[in-house]
């Protein structure tokens, strides 16, 4: 497995019948709520909201559910990691019961849909474990398993796993799930529009008017009037209330291949050391095989050496599992809030029909789907218990938590001026299938050779807020490191906040 990782393609996109793409957006339309963005939160809000018997349009900029919901590793669990002891420390004992609360009853929930639709998902239940290998994180181990059982959760220390290697400890919380997203999220899709939802793809969210009903204006050159409207687009393409200021995009690499069903690891397991490591294993058609998932070597978009993480990940799965026959390797990318807590809800002080969903921090499985409830609650007037723990107008933890912020800052700020001091390559010394911000005639341009040895040639300033994007080898992307927008070699978008892409050069 450690030799010449292929970037190949996410197994679930792979694997999941997309069926005939939906058409763009074609003429103005009017509805009760109009969400933006088709990955599990928008689709999770959509479904619910259809359900009370509104009006509902869900516009996407690609295809439904193929954003970064398609690269998950497709995990359901309410263990996040080390996240219930720092709750109980920023948060208290109620913050955190509320948290483990709203995730579980999130599982809960997709387990119902999956009865209810007859989905054929692959859903499995599975035990989850967070471990580590090191003597002297034990006790970080011990505190988690004591904050999540305070919490409310079946959770324990322990010290055997089904890993093939020994731990010194780990937290296990029983009853959790793993599916295949792909088929949960397109069975949700059909379901919306036989309930009369209506999706477009291909259709870009330029603009939003917040008035009275609002406006979402398109690329397509036609617009949506809705009394409410959710922004669901991962990183949010709007920032009315500094969302950008509080989040940090973390890219996360992915090897996948077959074993035998004999050693499937029975559970899900994650670790913090190693800059990550997550194991689980996936059913195949294949009989006696099962698929082993092995995520990890995160990293700031547009920052060192793909090629070479992904090569450290595949020898890491090449060690502790040997044999594995690697079949796909893709890449994903999450969003961290500085204040640990997804932000769902009023997209700034002055909302009263404008929402958002983001910052769910590597768990957007379960995070999405309880966004998609706790939306509806809210668009809806219901109570919920939780409306204030992930309310993004939240300033008090953003202030406890300023450190992190102020890191997160300061990340951009050396990006955005220190990214324009650094010594640029002639375009000569590119070879084929390599990219690079080059000086040329006394300019910086974003040049890409293809393997023909053409040069495709882009600005590189990134389209949403002016910093340089760099070329990430492995996926062949540019990439912002400021706020993670991601583009393809010819500058179109790939992945936002930026909507549109970056501006053609001559070379």
């Amino acid at each position: 497995m450690t030799q010449n990782v292929q970037v190949n393609g996410s197994y679930w996109l792979q694997t999941a019948p997309g069926g005939a793409p939906r058409p763009a957006l074609a003429e103005d339309l009017d509805v009760d709520v109009a969400v933006i963005g088709a990955g599990v939160a928008g689709l999770s809000a959509a479904w619910e909201l259809a359900r009370t018997g509104r009006s509902v349009a869900v516009l996407e900029a690609g295809r439904v559910a193929a954003g970064v919901t398609g690269y998950t590793s497709a995990k359901l669990t309410v263990q996040h990691t080390l996240v219930y002891d720092r709750l109980r420390r920023t948060r208290g004992a109620e913050g955190a019961r509320l948290y483990a609360r709203s995730q579980s009853e999130a599982i809960e929930h997709a387990a119902g849909i999956v009865a209810e639709l007859g989905i054929d998902c692959e859903w499995e239940t599975r035990d989850a474990y967070t471990y580590v290998r090191a003597q002297d994180r034990v006790d970080e181990v011990r505190a988690e398993a004591d904050a999540a059982r305070e919490a409310g959760l079946p959770a324990s220390f322990v010290t055997e796993t089904g890993l093939p290697f020994p731990v010194a400890g780990a937290v296990k919380v029983t009853g959790q799930a793993q599916f295949h997203p792909l088929k949960y999220l397109r069975a949700l899709a059909a379901d919306l529009e036989a309930q009369g939802g209506l999706i477009f793809e291909d259709t870009t969210v330029h603009g939003l008017d917040e008035g009275t009903p609002c406006r979402v204006s398109t690329g397509t050159g036609a617009s949506v009037t809705a009394r409410d409207v959710v922004v669901a687009t991962h990183y949010p393409v709007f920032d009315r209330a500094l969302l950008f200021a509080r989040l940090s995009p973390r890219r996360e690499l992915v090897v996948a291949g077959t074993v035998g069903a004999d050693r499937d690891i029975d559970g899900m397991y994650i670790t913090p050391e190693q800059n990550t490591r997550s194991v689980r294993t996936a059913p195949l058609y294949e009989a006696g095989r099962r698929l082993l998932i092995v995520t990890g070597e995160h990293f700031t978009p547009g920052t060192g050496d793909t090629r070479e993480r992904f090569e450290r990940l595949a020898a890491w799965a090449d060690a502790h599992f040997p044999g594995v026959e690697r079949t796909h390797a893709w890449a994903t990318q999450d969003i961290d809030p500085t204040d640990t807590v997804p932000m769902v809800g009023p997209l700034h002080p002055g909302s009263h029909h404008t929402y958002v969903a983001t910052g769910f921090g590597g768990w957007g499985l379960s995070g999405g789907i309880m966004a998609g409830r706790l939306l509806t609650a809210q668009i809806t007037g219901e109570e919920c218990a939780w409306s204030g723990l992930y309310d993004p107008r939240r300033l008090r933890t953003a202030v406890r938590e300023a450190p992190s912020l102020l890191r997160t800052q300061a990340e951009v700020a050396r990006h955005f001026v220190g990214d324009r001091l650094r010594p640029a390559p002639p375009v000569d010394s590119l070879p084929p299938g390599e990219g690079a911000v080059v000086r040329a005639g006394g300019d910086r341009l974003a040049v890409y050779r293809d393997e023909e040895g053409t040069l495709h040639a882009v600005s590189p300033r990134c389209t949403h807020l002016g910093c340089l994007v760099d070329f990430n080898a492995a996926e062949r992307a540019w990439e912002c490191p400021c706020h993670g927008s991601r583009f393809g070699t010819d500058g179109k978008v790939v992945e936002g906040p930026a909507t549109k892409p970056l501006e053609q050069r001559d070379i």
